[in-house]
This record gives structure tokens, sequence and C-alpha cells, in this order.
């Protein structure tokens, strides 16, 4: 069967605006009325604020100066490697003012990975933190950058050192020169649907990292969805109980170049006339730190923050009560042992759990307005106009609390994978997202399903770890884990002299697997090392037809783990 929300219509969704145009202007009539002298960014780390006006004219200077100097134009890519920053959503909302996309990747991401971006998308520009800028220069000289296309960010605890133009350079020549024959991209009706906003990344469910396809009309439908979803625009209850309220103030701390912190942390939250207080980089302690200095009502936040805020012994140094009121987890499953303690830590405070991917841009499930607390091991009900589909190993459709894989229609939906016809066949079929995460939905609508943050592509890590001179073979796979939800895991068929060195000195074998997640460590982002460990097999499994049987090694980890578990009990 198809799963269906039980919630009004959607209301229209403007499919001529692009993302800046409908956050700055869209008189919307799901829009909540802004409260006055409400600021819309708040830098964490000074305390200043930016409102409506002075972001609109630092977008408009900086769009100007993009065009007439670095020549900018029609569909050409911008690259952002950067934390969050104050001018992080200017560079998004600038750029598409010229027609042109953008394309977001982790500052974390090694000089290989960053080279890959840069050459998957094509960027003509890539604009860095001041924290990555030596891995940024090392990627843009392999990629063929010139070096006056690489801009900075400014940052508020030091100057700009270098010979890197600055942004706040970009933008100060857009305001001293009048530039008037500048005119910003306008979409034709209907082009919202195609005209690309973001090429950003996902492993997808196979092969290395990919370029999903976002028109500007997905992010809009997404924040509409969730507006309606929570009854954002609407009076249904007393003022303080309501979970969203404009000049609210939330935690931006989830990274802007991931879909969870684009959409609904940054886009969403504006379009609700709630202020972002903009964090560059995580660090616990200063979190609870922000969330006491602007009173915090907000957190959306992931997981392993959730550990954190449960177990670390700085919480009760700050009375956290006091401001927080709405905590929204995504991208891989709470226990039921967190969602108690959470519900325990802050007894008034909406708590629940969302669920999406890239390739939906962003949430396709939330817990529902109906209750304050999300069930535990449940990402929530299915946002407004958006359908499931649980489609069992057979092929057939699912009923309730059978499990399968989740498919998703949306309005949201992207359209697709760049220049990866065989890949957009496999998970975009007739309108449909196959994720690759399985799912059971119960008979209340309420949805259970596993999933994960994020993505880690098993060939990508595979191809680094056969690059190590130890290795014959390998399959990774993913193991349960509390903290992160799921972490990788090698299987290794070692070369024969290795395996021989073992067999002269066992002590060798803890050397060879330190020594192979030590390869991957260095050459891969940290979510993506070998957190699992690495053991050594003497075949990796194949099929008659050479592929990996991923799934026989993956109950193979499962067991291990469990065999673990019951040894510590």
């Amino acid at each position: 069967m198809e799963f269906q929300p039980l919630k009004p219509q959607l209301p229209h969704i403007p499919d001529d605006l692009t993302i800046g145009q409908f956050v700055f202007d869209h008189a919307h009539a799901v829009r909540p009325k802004e409260k006055p002298g409400t600021p819309w960014l708040i830098e964490d780390a000074t305390g200043r604020s930016i409102g409506k006006e002075e972001l609109r004219e630092r977008t408009s200077c900086l769009a100007k100066a993009l065009r007439y100097k670095y020549n900018v134009g029609e569909d050409d890519v911008v690259l952002l490697f950067s934390r969050n920053h104050i001018d992080y959503p200017v560079a998004i909302w600038a750029v598409h003012q010229l027609g042109a996309i953008i394309s977001g990747a982790n500052p974390d991401y090694a000089e290989n990975e960053l080279l890959y971006q840069l050459q998957a998308t094509k960027a003509t520009i890539l604009i860095a933190h001041p924290d990555v800028l030596s891995v940024a220069e090392a990627a843009s000289r392999q990629y063929g950058l010139s070096p006056e296309r690489l801009l900075i960010f400014n940052t508020s605890t030091s100057k700009n050192q270098t010979k890197i133009t600055s942004i706040e350079d970009v933008i100060q020549l857009g305001r001293t020169h009048a530039l008037s024959t500048f005119q910003e991209r306008k979409l034709k009706p209907g082009e919202g649907k195609t005209k690309l906003a973001f090429l950003s990344f996902s492993s997808g469910t196979t092969g290395r990292p990919k370029a999903v396809a976002i028109p500007h009309y997905s992010p809009i439908a997404n924040v509409i969805q969730i507006v309606v979803h929570n009854r954002v625009h609407e009076e249904y209850c007393a003022f303080e109980d309501r979970r969203y309220r404009p000049g609210d103030v939330a935690l931006a701390v989830l990274p802007f170049y991931h879909i969870y912190g684009l959409v609904i942390n940054l886009h969403c939250l504006l379009f609700s006339g709630m202020s972002l207080v903009v964090v560059p980089k995580f660090n616990f302690v200063q979190m609870l730190e922000s969330i006491v200095r602007y009173k915090i009502s907000h957190l959306l936040i992931v997981p392993p923050m959730v550990v954190l805020l449960c177990k670390h012994p700085a919480v009760k140094n700050y009375d956290i009560r006091k401001s927080v009121r709405m905590i929204m987890s995504g991208a891989a499953p709470l226990s039921h042992e967190l969602n108690q303690q959470l519900f325990h830590m802050l007894p008034d405070a909406h708590i629940g759990q969302a669920y999406g991917m890239t390739e939906t841009c962003t949430a396709s499930t939330m817990w529902s307005l109906d209750r304050k607390r999300g069930v535990s091991g449940g990402s929530g009900t299915l946002l407004p106009g958006t359908i499931a589909r649980i489609i069992k190993p057979d092929g057939t459709l699912a009923g309730y609390d059978e499990p399968g894989e989740l498919w998703i229609f949306s309005p949201s939906n992207a359209l697709g994978y760049l220049n990866n016809e065989e890949a957009t066949r496999e998970t975009f079929v007739d309108g449909w997202v196959r994720t690759g995460d399985e799912a059971k939905i119960r008979p209340d609508g309420e949805e259970i399903m596993k999933v994960k943050g994020f993505q880690v592509a098993p060939a990508e890590l595979e191809g680094c770890i056969l690059e190590h001179k130890d290795v014959d073979s390998t399959c990774v796979v993913g193991v349960p884990d509390e903290y992160s939800g799921e972490v990788p895991m090698a299987f290794v068929a070692l070369r024969v002299d290795a395996a021989k060195r073992i067999e002269g000195d066992p002590r060798e074998a803890d050397g060879i697997k330190a020594s192979i997640m030590k390869h991957v460590a260095e050459n891969k982002v940290a979510y993506k090392h070998l957190a699992g460990g690495v053991e050594f097999v003497d075949v990796v499994p194949v099929s008659p037809s050479g592929k990996l049987l991923r799934r026989v090694l993956r109950e193979r980890a499962r067991a291990m783990k469990q065999r673990e578990i019951k040894a510590k009990l």
C-alpha cells in the first residue's frame, strides 16, 4: 500500500522564485508575521547581529562584484569550502542572483576529496574559510583554478594575512561601484522546478559521492511542507506552548553545506521569523555557553550531540532549562535510553526526530505536532504532500508494520545525480526516490526506520583501502554504534607476503590493522574513518558475477558485535 499523511493539502508552492527571493520577499500565505527588530543572524563569537536589510544589501553587492570582476554567470558553479559563517548565506543568495549554482563542501575534507568535488562540479570560483585555506590552495592548484578565483571569508578573530581576496573586499567593490546595469536573475513560471540551485553531495545508496541536482523549487517546497506540518503560521494554541514562534532563537551549529543545516536550520527557520546564532565549528562546552548567553530556544542537532547533552559532566554547570524549549534530532536514530534522558532533562520541551536525505531535499517525516514528545525509535509522520511506499525484498508493497525499503514521493525531491544517468535510474524512479533505508510504518502513521547521517560510500573507502600495500581485497560494511548510529568496518584479505609476516609473528596483525586505519584517516574526512575496525578474512566473498557479498559480511559483523556486548555483561 501507499502511505499518505492525514494532513491538509499543501498550499501553492511558487515555481518562479529563487530560494533567496523566497526567503527575502515572498509574502506566502503560510509565512508568519515577523517580530519587529528580530535579527536574522547573530555571530556566535562576537554577538554581532545582522538584520534582513543588511543581509539584502551585502547579497546584492556581492552579486554585482562577482558578475563584473569574476564574470560569474548562468549555470556557473561556485564551491563553498567553509565552516558556518555569517556570509555563507550571503554567498548562496548572491550566486543565485546571477543564475549560478552553489555546491557546499565539507571543510574537514582532505585535499583529494575537495579536488574530487571541484572536478565533479567544474567549479569556477572557490570560496574557503581561513581555517582550511591551505587545503583549498593545494586542491585548487591541482584542479587548475587561477589563484585570483580563490576567495576567503573574513573572520572576527584574525585579519586577512594572505594575498587571497576576502569576501568583505568583494562586497566593498560592489558597494563602491554603481554597476547600474546589473539585473538579478528572474525565473519564468515553472522554471524553478528545473533551474539548479545546489549541487549537494551524497553517497546515495552505492558508489562514490555524487552531486545531487537540486532546483530552487525543492528547498522552497520543503520549507512550506515543514511550516504547514508545524502550523508555524497559525495561532493553534497559547503562544508559550507553540513549537515555533517568530522571535525565537535557534542554534545554527549544523553545517550549512549539509542538507539538514542548509534547508531546515537556515532557510526554514529564517522564513519562520527566527534568529540564528551562527556557530562555525561544534564545541560542546562552548555550545552550552552560547545557549545561556543568547537564550537559545531551539536546538537542531544530531545524535552525537544528544549523547553529550545527556552524559557530559559539564551540563550540570549550565541551566539550559531556562531557554531551551525545542530539540529536533536528525541524521541517525536516537536510542530509547537517550530519548528518555532528554525527556527527563527538559520536561517541558518539544523533543522529537525527523528523517530525510539529500535526494529528498531534506525532511520527509517529522514528529507530529499532536505530541510534544516523539516516539522512541520513530522519525515522525509524513510531511504534507509526501507519499511513502515500503517495498519488501520480493518487490511487493508492504502493509503496516512490515519492513522493507522506503521510497519517497515529494514535491521537494531532487532531479537526480549530475552527469550520472546510471545512478539516477537506480535511485530516482518515476518521481520516487529509493532511499536505500529500511523502514516500517505503524498503523498510526508513525514511521520507524534505520537511517544514517553523513553517508559513507563503501566503494569509496574500499578504493582507498586497496591502495595500502598489504591489502589484496576488501569489503566495507556499516556496523551499529550508539554514538554515531552506524560506523564503517573493513573486512580485509591480505596479500601473501603480509599474511606470511603474521604467520611468523602474530603481533604483526595489530600493526597492519593500525596501518590500514591510519591510511584511511590520512586520506578521508573523520566520519569516513574505520571506527568499526579492521578484520582479516581469508577471502572476501563475491558472487559469481564478481559482486561483493556485502550482506554476508554485514551479518558477520553484527554477530561479532553481539558477542562483544555479551562478553561485557
